[in-house]
């Protein structure tokens, strides 16, 4: 028997499909329903590695999480990593196909609809639900020709659609009742609901508006969601956005989609200043969600136009074009600016991309990552790294030897590193020896992402650091209380029995 499909589609990006989604997903199985995510085609930095080797969306990677499930690359069979303004990598069911102009992938999504298709069928036939999340705006005129991502996948599957729009943003009504009007008649007719999202106020306020909205479309309002304060989520992609100023607790964070807010801790004694600069390709951010979570640290993302400002630690982070990115930063003047750090004893971190900018050269001979070539990098290790053109994608765990602290985490890079500083291993894996710490002890590189969600890793990392006595957080159980915190929205928020209509679930049992 064929899976029941319901799709979450958005007014416009970040209208909260992604977590949307999510919330449905833990809703769902905690009433004992077999429900899996599914996007097919996600643009996205932040990936996952998957139980099958693959690499799919970090989005689709935390509503597994919410279903209970293991990322498989079914759930995300096309991915596209940006690697210039007009141009992606483009990945088929977890692994690399190769790069691609946009108008190039335009004519590519026929055949890119056929992965799709065959995702979603697998899918299909284990679960019972599958929760479907679009992308971007499905009103978008000029990409409709040949859409898989929206309406036409919707149309290709035959599957009802739940509207979402941010009334955060201004305009709900418009956005919603727009969007429905662009629409063709076909694509009208399934959309069998609207969801409104971050809501905040009196709710008597907003329904002579939900009335209106009912009456003038003849669709249902199947709820409206608040805007939930402290709430956090890994990032689909965007850097998370600064909200309410600078604040040494979490800002208020709307149910968005997976973009957690920008913390930046009001310093104090005692606290730990740990920057990241904001490279113009950075990729798989969400390394620093625990450290902007801990209640020590102050932490800043930085965009490279401005000033390096007082640090403790600098983290280099992970680059989806590391050359590119390398050079930007060397002309912004960070270059001078960070071995000035480490000459007044702060630490320095490189986190994949990052670890092969702190070598002596970036080769990339195949131009896997732009034109083929090397560069110089900042000289800090003696490391040379080589892009090859197989991805290394695996889950690890592992040790870091600062303290024989256990780690898990993950590896997505096509470099291949070699040198002498490796002699010095900052993790003994399962596979073998990864990273280096310099023999000063003021540097530290790893292709392991994930690093900071292990307490025990986290805690030994913050010590190298300079934080003396530091407090244990534990981020996973951070992310499953605010998993739960969504499915308990749902079940407040939103018209449950309409949502067990449209998922076809009869009278169902809650299996908290």
């Amino acid at each position: 028997m064929s899976a029941r499909t319901v799709m979450v589609q958005g007014t416009t990006s970040d209208a909260g499909k992604s977590t949307l989604v999510a919330a449905l997903c833990r809703w769902l199985v905690r009433q004992g329903v077999r429900v899996v995510p599914f996007k097919p085609q996600n643009m996205a930095l932040n990936s996952a590695v998957t139980s099958d080797g693959g690499e799919i969306g970090r989005a689709q990677a935390v509503q597994a999480q919410a279903a209970r499930l293991a990322p498989h690359t079914d759930m995300n069979p096309v991915l596209l990593k940006p690697n210039s303004d007009t141009g992606a990598q483009v990945i088929i069911h977890g692994r690399v196909l190769g790069n691609m102009e946009a108008l190039e992938y335009h004519h590519y999504k026929n055949t890119a609809l056929a992965a799709v298709m065959q995702s979603h069928a697998r899918l299909s036939a284990q679960y019972q639900v599958v929760a479907v999340e679009g992308a971007g705006s499905p009103a978008e005129i000029n990409l409709r020709e040949g859409d898989i991502a929206n309406m036409g996948f919707a149309e290709a599957v035959d599957c009802p659609v739940i509207l979402i729009a941010d009334i955060d943003r201004g305009g709900v009504f418009a956005h919603l009742v727009g969007t429905l009007a662009l629409l063709s008649e076909s694509e009208q007719a399934r959309v069998v609901g609207f969801v409104i999202n971050r809501f905040r106020g009196d709710l008597s306020l907003l329904q002579p508006g939900l009335d209106w909205l009912e009456q003038y479309t003849g669709k249902s309002v199947l709820g409206v969601l608040p805007y939930l304060h402290g709430l956090h989520l890994e990032a689909e992609d965007a850097l998370p956005s600064p909200v309410g100023g600078i604040t040494s607790d979490l800002p208020a964070c709307g149910l968005s989609r997976m973009d957690s807010c920008f913390t930046r801790g009001a310093g104090g004694e005692g606290k730990l200043r740990v920057i990241v600069p904001v490279l113009p390709h950075i990729s798989n951010h969400t390394d620093f969600d625990p450290l902007r979570l801990h209640p020590q640290i102050e932490f800043q993302f930085v965009p490279i136009g401005e000033p390096l400002p007082p640090s403790d630690l600098i983290i280099l982070p992970g680059s989806k074009s590391v050359r590119s990115d390398l050079a930007s930063l060397c002309t912004a003047g960070w270059e001078v600016a960070i071995k000035q750090h480490l000459r007044y004893g702060g630490k320095l971190m490189g986190i994949c991309g990052g670890l092969q900018m702190l070598g002596q050269h970036i080769h990339d001979p195949l131009g896997i990552e732009g034109e083929a070539g090397s560069s110089a990098g900042l000289g800090l290790l003696e490391l040379e790294t080589t892009l090859a053109a197989k991805k290394q994608l695996r889950n690890v765990r592992g040790t870091l030897l600062l303290e024989d602290a256990q780690v898990l985490g993950y590896e997505i890079h096509a470099g291949v590193t070699s040198g002498t500083a490796l002699n010095n291993p900052a993790l003994q894996l399962e596979h073998g020896a990864d990273g280096v710490i310099s023999h000063d002890g003021l540097i530290l590189a790893t292709y392991l992402h994930g690093l900071f969600d292990s307490s025990e890793a986290c805690n030994a990392l913050l010590r190298w650091a300079g934080l003396r006595e530091v407090q244990t957080a534990d981020y996973r159980a951070r992310c499953e209380a605010d998993l739960e915190r969504l499915a308990d929205t749902v079940e407040s928020c939103l018209d449950t029995a309409k949502l067990n209509e449209l998922f076809e679930l009869g009278e169902v049992q809650c299996v908290n």
